[in-house]
C-alpha cells in the first residue's frame, strides 16, 4: 500500500529558500535541516496537503493557487529503506516573515531563508536529511525554479494536478 507525501520548496524574491530544522524530539533526522513536507491526509489534494504541512511546520498560510508541482515519483524502496509512498514536490513564492510561533505542531526547532551557496554547503556537510538529492536532481540550485513561477503552462498543469484528491 502506499500513501502520499509532500515536500515544500518556498522561494522569496531575493531567491533564498526556507529550509527548516527538524525539532530534537523527532524520531527520526533529529535537529538536521529540510524543506518543509509530510503525509497528505486522505480526501486531501496533493496541494491541499503541501498547504497544510507549511501552516503545521512554520506557521505559514500559502494559496494554493501558488503552487507549482515540479515533480511526482513513486518510491518503493530508497536506499534500502522501504518508503511506499508517491512524493510529490511543491515550489511555492512566498516573501512574508517566518511565523515559527504560529505553527501548530512542534516538528520544527527553526527555519531560515538560506542562499543556494548556504544550501550547497549544508548538503555538502550532512547537515540536510536524504530528502534533499532533489537539490541537485530537479535543479533547485540552479535559475531553473525560478523560471517556473513566471510561466503560465506550468500553473496550469499545477493547476490539474490540484484538482486529485488523496
Amino acid at each position: 500500500r502506499f500513501h502520499l507525501v509532500v515536500h515544500v520548496w518556498i522561494v522569496n524574491a531575493k531567491g533564498e529558500y526556507l529550509i527548516s530544522q527538524r525539532a530534537a524530539s523527532r524520531p527520526s533526522y533529529p535537529l538536521m535541516w529540510e524543506c518543509v513536507g509530510g503525509s497528505v491526509l486522505r480526501g486531501e489534494s496533493s496541494v491541499d496537503g503541501a498547504v497544510r504541512e507549511v501552516k503545521e511546520e512554520v506557521g505559514i498560510d500559502l494559496s494554493p493557487a501558488a503552487g507549482i508541482l515540479v515533480d511526482s515519483e513513486v518510491r518503493k524502496i530508497v536506499n534500502g529503506t522501504v518508503f511506499n509512498d508517491i512524493k510529490d514536490v511543491w515550489l511555492f513564492p512566498y516573501d512574508g516573515e517566518i511565523l515559527l510561533e504560529n505553527a501548530t505542531t512542534d516538528e520544527v526547532a527553526d527555519a531560515k531563508w538560506m542562499t543556494k551557496s548556504e544550501i550547497k554547503e549544508y548538503y555538502r556537510s550532512g547537515k540536510l536529511v536524504t530528502c534533499t538529492p532533489i537539490v541537485r536532481q530537479y535543479g533547485i540550485l540552479d535559475n531553473k525554479w525560478g523560471a517556473l513561477l513566471c510561466q503560465k503552462e506550468y500553473r496550469t498543469n499545477a493547476t490539474h494536478r490540484n484538482s486529485s484528491k488523496w
